[in-house]
Order: C-alpha cells, then sequence, then structure tokens
C-alpha cells in the first residue's frame, strides 16, 4: 500500500469558493432563524465541512485515503452551551479560548480512512 516514503502524505482539500458560498448561505439562514444561537456551531461545522472535503495522498499523488470527523450534534452543543457559559461570565473573555479548544475538538474528532486496494 506505502511506497517510497511511508510516512509521507498530503493534503488536498477540494473545497471549492463555491462550497464556501453555499456553507455561507446555509449558516446565515440557521443563525437568522435561531436568533443567533446557531453561531455557537458554527465553529465547529464551518471546520468539518472543509476536512471532510480533504483527501490523504501519498508523495506520488495517489490519493489513499480521506479525512472524517466523527462528533455528534448532541457532543457539539453541549460543549457549545459550556463555553457560552464561560464566555457570559467571563464577560467574552472566554471567546478568545474558545475559538482554539472548538480547533482542538474538531481535531481531535478527525480520523483518517484508508482506501482499501
Amino acid at each position: 500500500m506505502l511506497k517510497a516514503y511511508e510516512n509521507s502524505f498530503r493534503f488536498d482539500c477540494e473545497f471549492s469558493v463555491g462550497d464556501a458560498i453555499i456553507q455561507a448561505l446555509i449558516w446565515f439562514v440557521l443563525i437568522i432563524f435561531t436568533f443567533g444561537l446557531a453561531s455557537f456551531l458554527l465553529p465547529y461545522y464551518g471546520p468539518k465541512a472543509v476536512i471532510e472535503r480533504t483527501r490523504v495522498m501519498d508523495m506520488d499523488g495517489e490519493v489513499i485515503g480521506d479525512l472524517a470527523v466523527d462528533f455528534s450534534l448532541g457532543s457539539a452543543i453541549l460543549n457549545a452551551l459550556l463555553w457560552l457559559l464561560l464566555s457570559i461570565v467571563t464577560l467574552g473573555l472566554a471567546y478568545i479560548v474558545y475559538v482554539y479548544r472548538v480547533l482542538r475538538f474538531v481535531l481531535t474528532e478527525t480520523r483518517v480512512q484508508f482506501h482499501q486496494d
């Protein structure tokens, strides 16, 4: 399966500008309908959309797998509620840390699905 560079891989992201525009429109509508509450979930599902459109390639350019993010809506909501409360208690200061913790949360739930030969 692995060739010359057994430990070397690169990513190829196919998330286009059109995909970004569609995502932005969907999130705009969700934020309007939820009176802004969906904005606390956007940092979870924004990176997830990009990561899930990313392929893993070997150094020869052959696609060997895809990235997948496995977290549930419930776990994202619980995590977002915790940080919402912390942001309120700290008068918004916790939101600075929240952005980085969300990225950590999403990356921790990311895995590589290797293609079968």
